[in-house]
């Protein structure tokens, strides 16, 4: 039945109009990570391909946005007879506005925008990995959408659906998403990047992030979400929100320490990449396990995660795949640490407890890379679905060959110009100074960088 006018904007009294704006609240801020995960992996790209990771990972937001309202949130948390997948009962968000949800305490569709957040920062965290400073807009985007209605809303099902996994055997322990978040992202990047390919060696001479304050700022704000993506996840306005934010904190503060104190080890410095990676590794391990576990094993769970996924960094290495944002080990690895974390420190113990997330690790893992296997290999037989862009465009800069805009506008164009030279003709005694000779004369080093050492960042 789809309500009123006059019954949707006044008071309904079957449900507490406090979770309503616990909902609303929440996911806004939640929201807040999205364009923080667009700085962070601007800043950990070159500059020639700076902004297609702010472009992909928006556009990544607006494809989740119409796959949750087309069929996402159906299959996702629509009742069926099976525990793998819902139904399409409420396609389209048929219905939902004048339903209630758990216990008529909320209504159905303040919780569905609160779990689409969910799948936006999940869909944001893969898709920079998509792009990696060689692939395609487009397939990146189709990819996207395939794999939330695939994988995403299946997984989802499992654990928060009413699926075999918060059933079986009493339940899975996952607060705030370890396995359809975390190991989804993780793994499906790393899938992913396997299909892509490595980037040319040839153009990493040198490779440096470009811009270390970005990724600060990047951080920042996943941070600030964070602590929203988890404390809420409890869906009610009790005590477990501050306590769950308190282990996020923990969890964050000691994995940034860590990761930190271990590449000082290596290079005696003190590196700002390094701290927010041990931050984000931390904050990601609390994900699932922010709500189960004592405060005291917080901070074991961020040394912890601190330490693996340092060390996991160099899997991609090993395996070959240049998983160029190290996805899988800052979130895959890393919720696979909190789910074990579950089944060892949760605060009510049950001895199967850790058998029952180490099942449920390996099933969202196998499932993940399978299914996107699959996608990778047949979209790449697609003509116009290719994967990835051809080696000029990759040495040009996806800014320029998907975009046509750059992040610096001013440095690409002073670039430029530094290239086309001042032509034959029009050099005389009257002739302006080339540009170098007008930096020089103002005050620059005689020693300023060539448009050849430019193109290589």
């Amino acid at each position: 039945m789809i309500p009123t006018r006059r019954q949707l904007f006044t008071e309904n009294e079957e449900y507490d109009p406090s979770y309503v704006l616990l909902f609303t609240i929440a996911s806004s801020v939640i929201w807040v990570m999205v364009p923080g995960l667009a700085f962070l992996y601007s800043g950990l790209s070159r500059r020639k391909s700076a902004l297609s990771m702010i472009w992909i990972v928006l556009g990544s937001s607006f494809i989740g946005v119409f796959q949750w309202y087309f069929w996402g949130y159906s299959l996702a948390f629509s009742s069926s007879n099976n525990n793998f997948i819902g139904n399409l009962n409420s396609f389209g968000l048929k219905d939902i506005i004048g339903e209630n949800g758990l216990g008529n305490e909320y209504p159905t569709i303040a919780f569905a925008i609160f779990q689409m957040q969910f799948l936006l920062v999940t869909l944001a965290i893969i898709a920079g990995g998509l792009i990696g400073e060689r692939g395609r807009f487009i397939p990146a985007l189709v990819f996207l959408f395939l794999w939330a209605t695939v994988v995403y809303s299946p997984v989802v099902y499992w654990i928060w659906g009413g699926g075999w996994a918060s059933s079986w055997r009493g339940g899975v322990l996952d607060y705030a998403g370890g396995g359809p978040v975390e190991i989804l992202s993780g793994v499906t990047t790393f899938v992913y990047s396997a299909f892509l390919g490595r980037r040319n060696e040839n153009l990493m001479i040198n490779y440096r992030p470009h811009n270390i304050s970005t990724i600060f700022l990047g951080t920042s704000l996943l941070y600030f979400g964070w602590l929203f993506f988890n404390g809420f996840s409890c869906l009610n306005a009790s005590l477990k929100v501050p306590y769950s934010m308190l282990n996020t904190h923990l969890s964050g503060a000691f994995g940034a320490v860590t990761w930190c104190l271990l590449d000082f080890r290596l290079e005696g410095k003190w590196s700002m990449v390094g701290l927010c990676s041990g931050c984000i590794s931390g904050l990601v391990a609390a994900t699932p396990a922010s709500g189960f576990i004592p405060l005291w094993a917080s901070v074991i769970l961020g040394i912890v995660a601190g330490i693996v996924c340092n060390f996991l960094t160099q899997l991609k290495y090993l395996c070959r795949v240049d998983d160029s944002l190290d996805v899988l080990a800052e979130h895959g690895i890393a919720g696979m640490i909190g789910l074990l974390f579950n089944g060892i420190f949760r605060i009510i113990y049950c001895c199967w407890q850790l058998y029952i997330q180490i099942v449920y690790i390996l099933a969202t893992t196998a499932y993940s890379a399978g299914v996107t296997a699959v996608l990778c290999f047949v979209m790449n037989k697609i003509p116009g679905l290719q994967l990835r862009v051809d080696y000029d465009a990759e040495e040009m800069g996806v800014d320029e060959d998907q975009i046509g805009e750059f992040a610096y506008d001013y440095v690409e164009v002073r670039r430029d110009f530094l290239d086309w030279g001042v032509p034959q003709n029009m050099q005389n005694d009257s002739s302006p100074p080339e540009p170098r000779e007008v930096f020089q004369a103002e005050g620059g080093s005689s020693e300023a960088p060539t448009a050849a050492s430019e193109k290589q960042d």
